[in-house]
């Protein structure tokens, strides 16, 4: 297997390895497990992807997380994210799915709002547009490093409340409906990430994270923008241009992620497994070490 470099620091594509050698091979698993580890964001071009080859990768790093309530793929492990009605048709701005579309180009790292948050996401492009559509990463473990000593401490003793309503409703105050908001009460998880296989520390937020507890709301809110702002300052992130067969996996504890604008009138079509995080992740580290209120 050989590791090309793609981003600033992080981020690196695979080469001569494929997602039926990972599902099926140990030493293709530990070598694609270890890079993932190191860069954060690992690409593998020219797949042949299909749900069940997606489905066997992605169960090799851990237990796959059950679709929310309210998406495409409900009562599955498969995401679908796409431009597409039930007709087939592209969607109008103002649908629903163009909605939530248009809410997953926010800064994002996936799950922090579920009770078992997310280690990893795998996404594969199965209609792309003709331009646009990309996705773009920065590493929120290279912003930490890059944070003064003194407010390193002060946010690795901190714990931050994510919210799914909470970032919707930067879109649409209904966006997240009664059934997501019922299913999906907020979380509270430490602002820095511990990863216990190589010991280095990562930005925990972005835009589901709308309170610090113990902190004024006002003065909360005010910080957390300012570490996004230093996460995502210019020349810091890989953008991933998409072509058919790519498949990309991202740490979630390590990373924030966006997706670029394409042209409304043109399908798109991706789908997306996402890996929960154990114990063996660092999730225990990150709980909050006593029952707290939700920072409201």
């Amino acid at each position: 297997m050989e590791i090309v470099p793609l981003g600033p620091g992080f981020a690196a594509e695979l080469r001569g390895v494929s997602i039926q050698d990972v599902a099926a091979g140990e030493s293709a698993y530990a070598a694609v497990r270890a890079a993932f580890e190191e860069h954060s964001v690992i690409v593998l071009r020219g797949q042949d992807v299909t749900d069940d080859a997606q489905l066997a990768f992605s169960g090799r790093f851990g237990p796959l997380e059950a679709t929310k309530v309210g998406s495409a793929g409900y009562g599955s492990n498969l995401v679908i994210l796409k431009t597409l009605d039930e007709d087939g048709k592209v969607v109008q701005g103002d649908h629903r799915i163009a909605l939530e579309n248009k809410a997953n180009q926010l800064w994002h790292t996936d799950s922090p709002f579920k009770k078992v948050p997310a280690l990893a996401s795998v996404l594969s492009s199965r209609i792309i547009p003709g331009r646009g559509g990309e996705t773009e990463y920065v590493s929120t473990r290279l912003a930490f490093e890059r944070l003064d000593p003194a407010l390193q401490s002060r946010l690795e003793n901190a714990f931050a409340w994510h919210e799914y309503a909470y970032s919707r409703g930067k879109i649409a105050p209904d966006l997240a409906s009664p059934a997501e908001r019922a299913a999906l009460p907020p979380q509270c998880w430490r602002l820095v990430w511990k990863n216990p296989v190589n010991g280095r520390k990562a930005l925990y937020i972005a835009s589901h994270a709308y309170a610090i507890e113990g902190m004024d709301q006002k003065a909360a809110q005010e910080l957390l923008a300012q570490l996004i702002e230093a996460a995502t300052a210019p020349g810091g992130s890989y953008t991933h241009s998409w072509r058919e067969g790519d498949v990309l996996m991202w740490d979630n504890r390590a990373t924030m992620h966006r997706g670029r604008p394409w042209p409304a009138s043109e399908p798109r079509y991706m789908v997306r497994t996402t890996i929960s995080a154990t114990e063996a992740d660092g999730l225990e580290a990150m709980r909050p070490l006593n029952a707290i209120d939700s920072g409201r």
